[in-house]
């Protein structure tokens, strides 16, 4: 290395794309797409398999909205960004939107859907308290709960002795979980190269157009909210555009 040699601060390495099989659990619509959509992508593209757990359906989001009008829209909308980075199976689990809760039944219900997809890897968004190191940009309980709660459940669904009644529904114990990624995080040291598979994350964000209408402001800008970051994290990569994920590695395999 030369003085003339640029450092690039926290580089980032890249995630282990050896697998076929991955479910993206979330809280919200929208929630893959502010990041995590152009990685699915990517993966979508390689052949790997990708599904989507959505545990509410957003309903409360969009403040000029009536949620009972607002859930099928966002219901909609997902489910069209969905398709865009070649996803096509998805899961409305119907919890309440905004006050989701950790505890046992959640677990049970994440369980379920780890057990019924079996997944090796699964990936959720951001669960720190905050989206950024220096702690100005709060997070949300949703998020934080649902993130939380799929680390633990992926452990549920690994023991044979936890939630036994889902054997009964046919549902056998799965422990092939290999890693846990939350996208996001500002601990990422992990990330996907992005750069050619940017534009399909853009238009994935832009397919939840009742939401970013709801937004209230009125010029928000997905390609540009989106180039901010994907940049920033690229840089950190090596690659003009990436995401960003936490890895959990859990050992259960």
């Amino acid at each position: 290395m030369t003085a003339d040699t640029p450092v690039v601060p926290h580089p980032l390495q890249p995630v282990d794309e050896n697998w076929q099989r991955a479910l993206a659990i979330v809280a919200h619509p929208d929630d893959l797409e502010f990041g995590a959509a152009a990685a699915v992508a990517r993966w979508t593209r390689q052949g790997k398999e990708v599904s989507y757990a959505l545990l509410t359906s957003g309903e409360a989001g969009i403040d000029g909205m009536d949620p009972a009008e607002a859930g099928p829209v966002r219901e909609e909308e997902q489910r069209a960004s969905a398709a865009i980075v070649g996803v096509s199976q998805l899961d409305f689990l119907g919890l309440p939107d905004g006050v989701l809760e950790y505890g046992v039944a959640l677990r049970r219900d994440l369980s379920r859907v780890i057990r019924r997809y079996r997944p090796e890897i699964v990936i959720t968004n951001n669960f720190r308290d905050s989206w950024d190191e220096a702690g100005d940009a709060l997070n949300m309980s949703d998020h934080i709960v649902t993130g939380r709660a799929v680390l633990d459940a992926v452990r549920d669904a690994a023991n044979r002795w936890v939630f036994r009644e889902q054997l009964d529904e046919g549902l056998e114990r799965w422990g092939g979980v290999r890693e846990v990624w939350a996208a996001g995080s500002p601990l990422s040291k992990h990330a996907a190269d992005i750069t050619d598979t940017f534009e399909l994350g853009v238009r994935s964000l832009e397919a939840h157009a009742a939401y970013l209408r709801g937004l209230g402001t009125g010029d928000f800008d997905p390609e540009e909210f989106l180039e901010g970051i994907s940049r920033q994290t690229g840089n950190r990569l090596g690659v003009k555009y990436a995401a960003g994920f936490e890895v959990f590695r859990l050992g259960l395999h």
